[in-house]
């Protein structure tokens, strides 16, 4: 049975974020610790803090500081929707999030999509408010088994792109 949500998360983002990372709504684990990719089985956080060359942030402190520290902006496309519980494509009557608060704050550089979900979502509501083409990735879910941690790898590397040097491999 689906529900009408309210986004809990604020965005993360300061005057030095370069890119901008966009999932679609958060799970019902997100929602539960009130932070981003908050499900255990996610990949995000262990392939970004990789790609950065950095070790797995833990708490939502670290999370927040690792993402401030690397210049990388993190929110979702909606501010509120019909959803059964995580379930993307279940996603109905959709608000986006304003994301020219960010865009306007900070010297973003791209903008990334988590999964085909957040990035037809970005394109159907959020592109012709920001004028801004956003890269789509694939998702880190753990929904797309298709994607092994390696082909993640290989396609969310394009984040340091635009990122300064990441931290050297110990």
């Amino acid at each position: 049975m689906s529900q009408h949500v309210t986004h809990p998360i604020p965005p993360v983002f300061d005057s030095h974020s370069r890119i901008l990372i966009l999932g679609s709504f958060p799970s019902v684990k997100s929602r539960e610790i009130h932070f981003f990719y908050g499900h255990p089985q996610n990949r995000f956080w262990p392939l970004v803090s990789a790609l950065r060359g950095e070790p797995l942030p833990a708490s939502v402190a670290e999370k927040e500081a690792f993402l401030l520290r690397n210049r990388i902006a993190l929110w979702d496309v909606i501010a509120s929707c019909d959803i059964e519980g995580s379930s993307d494509s279940s996603i109905k009557n959709a608000v986006p999030n304003d994301l020219n608060r960010i865009l306007e704050a900070a010297p973003i550089a791209a903008v990334f999509t988590n999964g085909g979900v957040s990035s037809r979502l970005y394109e159907r509501y959020c592109l012709p408010r920001t004028n801004m083409a956003a890269i789509r990735l694939p998702s880190t879910s753990p929904a797309n088994a298709a994607f092994s941690v390696e082909r993640l790898k290989a396609s969310w590397r394009r984040i340091n792109d635009f990122l300064p040097p990441a931290a050297p491999r110990a």
